[in-house]
C-alpha cells in the first residue's frame, strides 16, 4: 500500500508541476521555450549527457531568440545569448545572481590572488622547463621528416599546467609518480563528473537509489583523492606551525607559501568561526588543479592550432618575441608577469583566441536569489541561469569576420581596440565570467597563456602536417576541447648544444631560488 502511495505520488507532481508552470506563465513573462511535461520531457536526459546540450540551445536560439528556458531535471534553467541582456544580469542585477545553484561539482573557487604571482616566479620557470622538455620528447623522428606519427601535444600542455597548478597548490615539487598519481585520479574524477552524474538531475531522490552503482563509483573516487591530498596538507599544517613558532621546518620545503596555507587560514563566521575540514580543503584543492589545468590547457591547444594554421601570425609573434628576449626564457617571463607591454602583440594573440575558442562555452551557473527582470523576462528566484560565453564572442553583429583568427583587431583601431575583457563596462567576450561571480585567476589565468605561448614560439616553429591538418571541430569534455589533437611538426629554432646549455643554466637557476626559499 506503501510503495502505491509512492508510486502514485511520483505520477501525480509532475503533472501538478507541469499544471503550476502554465498557470505562472501566464500570469509572468519567462522566457520562450519548447513545452515539456516534467516527468516526461525530463526522461530524455536519461539518455543524454551534457555533451549534447549545446547543439540543442543553438537551435533553440534560432527558433526563440536569445534567451531561452529549460527545464533540465527539476531545475528551471534560463540561457542567455544576448551580451546586452548578460550585462544587465551579471553586472546590472549582480548582486541578485551572485548565488550559484548547487551542483555535483559545487561552486569553484578563484585561484591566488595577484599578490601572489611574483612568488611563483620559480614554479613557472619550472614549468617552462618540464614543458619544453615534453616538447623536444615529441621531436624525436618527427623532425627531421621522418615516416612517425607526428605527436599529440596535449598531454604536454596538461602535464605541464598541472605541475604548475600541483606546485603554487601544495608548495612542493613533488616526484613524477606523485605528480602522476594525482594527475590520474583528478582526471578520473573529472570524468566521472562529466559522463555519470547527469542522470541525478532528474528525481535526485529516486535516481541516487536506481543508480546506486555510480554514487559508489563516485565516492571511491573521493576517498582516493583523499589518500592523496591529506599528507599534503598534513605536511603545510606543520609547516605553519613550526613556522609560527619561529622553528625551523621538520623537512624541507619548495615554497614559503601554497594555496593551501591560505585554505588551512580561512575561517567561517556563519558557523562559529570554523576553520575548514581536510574534506573541504581537498574539494577545492581539486577544484583548484582541475579548474586550472584544464582551461589553461584548452586554450594554449585552441592558440597554438591558431598558429599552426595560420604561420604569417606565428612568424609576426615570433620577430616580436625574438627582438625583445632573444632566446631568453626568464627574461619572456619577466616581460609578461610585470606587463612592460614591449611585446604588444602577443597579448592579442591570447585575447583572439580566448574570444574565437573560450575553453568553457557557458559560465558556471548562477542563481537567482530572488525574482528579477531582464531585457523584458522575469527571472524567477531558484531559477538557474547559464550565459553562452562562446555565442557571445562569435557574435557577427558585434565582431567583423568572428570565425576568422585576427589578433590585430584587438590593437589599435580594430573592432577589439580596448575590449573590457572584465565586462565592467560593456560584455563583447567574457571568457573569465563577468560581474561578482567572474573568475578571481583572470589576470593569472592570461599570464601563463602568454608565457607558456610565448616559450613555445620562441623555441620551436610549428608546423602543420600534409595529411594530419588542422581542424576545428570541437568535442565537449570538462572543457570545449579540440575533437581532433593536435598533431604539428615542431622544429627547434636553436641548435640542440645551445638547448643543452640553456637547461643546465635554467637546472642551476631554480636550484639556487630553492636555496633562497629555505634561506629567508
Amino acid at each position: 500500500m506503501d510503495n502505491l502511495a509512492i508510486l502514485t505520488g511520483v505520477l501525480l507532481l509532475p503533472l501538478l508541476v507541469f499544471l503550476r508552470d502554465v498557470t505562472s506563465r501566464r500570469r509572468r513573462r519567462l522566457p520562450p521555450g519548447p513545452p515539456a511535461v516534467p516527468l516526461f520531457g525530463n526522461l530524455l536526459w536519461l539518455r543524454h549527457s551534457a555533451a549534447e546540450l549545446e547543439p540543442l540551445l543553438l537551435k533553440l536560439f534560432d527558433k526563440y531568440g536569445p534567451v531561452v528556458t529549460l527545464r533540465i531535471g527539476w531545475r528551471l534553467s534560463i540561457f542567455v545569448a544576448d551580451r546586452h541582456l548578460a550585462h544587465a544580469a551579471l553586472v546590472g542585477a549582480g548582486a541578485t545572481l551572485a548565488d550559484r545553484p548547487r551542483t555535483a561539482t559545487s561552486m569553484l573557487l578563484g585561484t591566488l590572488q595577484q599578490s601572489r604571482v611574483d612568488q611563483f616566479t620559480p614554479a613557472r620557470v619550472w614549468a617552462r622547463r618540464v614543458l619544453m622538455e615534453k616538447l623536444r620528447e615529441t621531436t624525436s623522428g618527427v623532425s627531421g621528416g621522418g615516416g612517425d606519427a607526428p605527436p599529440n601535444v596535449t598531454e604536454a600542455f596538461q602535464h605541464a599546467v598541472f605541475c604548475l597548478l600541483l606546485l603554487m597548490c601544495f608548495g612542493e615539487r613533488l616526484h613524477e609518480h606523485a605528480v602522476r598519481d594525482i594527475e590520474d585520479a583528478e582526471r578520473a574524477w573529472l570524468l566521472y563528473i562529466s559522463k555519470k552524474t547527469s542522470v541525478f538531475f532528474f528525481l535526485p531522490w529516486i535516481t541516487k537509489h536506481l543508480f546506486r552503482g555510480r554514487l559508489e563509483a563516485g565516492h571511491a573516487l573521493l576517498r582516493r583523492q583523499k589518500e592523496l591530498f591529506v599528507p599534503l596538507i598534513e605536511a603545510r599544517r606543520e609547516y605553519k606551525k613550526l613556522a609560527s613558532q619561529g622553528l625551523p621546518p621538520a623537512r624541507e620545503t619548495t615554497f614559503q607559501h601554497s594555496y593551501v596555507d591560505t585554505l588551512l587560514d580561512v575561517k567561517i563566521p556563519e558557523e562559529g568561526n570554523r576553520s575548514l575540514t581536510d574534506g573541504e580543503i581537498v574539494t577545492l584543492c581539486s577544484e583548484f588543479l582541475n579548474a586550472g589545468t584544464d582551461t589553461t590547457s584548452t586554450g594554449l591547444q585552441w592558440i597554438m592550432a591558431e598558429l599552426v594554421k595560420n604561420p604569417a601570425v606565428q612568424e609576426k609573434l615570433h620577430a616580436e618575441i625574438n627582438a625583445t628576449c632573444g632566446d631568453d626564457g626568464e627574461l619572456l617571463e619577466r616581460s609578461v608577469r610585470d606587463k612592460d607591454n614591449k611585446m604588444p602583440y602577443l597579448n592579442p594573440v591570447v585575447m583572439e583566441g580566448l574570444r574565437k575558442h573560450p575553453p568553457s562555452h557557458t559560465l558556471l551557473p548562477h542563481k537567482a536569489a530572488e525574482d528579477i527582470d531582464v531585457g523584458g523576462y522575469l527571472i524567477p528566484k531558484g531559477a538557474t541561469v547559464n550565459f553562452m560565453v562562446a555565442e557571445i564572442g562569435r557574435d557577427e553583429r558585434e565582431w567583423e569576420k568572428p570565425m576568422e583568427f585576427i589578433p590585430e583587431r584587438f590593437l589599435a583601431g580594430g573592432d577589439g581596440d580596448g575590449v573590457d575583457v572584465t565586462g565592467s563596462r560593456e560584455i563583447r567576450m567574457m571568457p573569465f565570467g563577468a560581474g561578482r561571480r567572474i573568475c578571481a585567476g583572470l589576470n593569472v589565468g592570461v599570464m601563463h597563456l602568454e608565457y607558456f605561448v610565448g616559450s613555445m614560439v620562441m623555441e620551436f616553429e610549428w608546423k602543420e602536417v600534409a595529411g594530419d591538418e588542422v581542424e576545428f571541430a570541437e568535442k565537449l569534455e570538462f572543457t570545449t576541447a579540440m575533437a581532433k589533437p593536435l598533431r604539428p611538426r615542431l622544429v627547434p629554432r636553436r641548435s640542440q648544444a645551445l638547448i643543452r646549455v640553456s637547461l643546465l643554466i635554467c637546472s642551476l637557476r631554480f636550484k639556487i631560488f630553492d636555496t633562497v626559499d629555505l634561506l629567508v
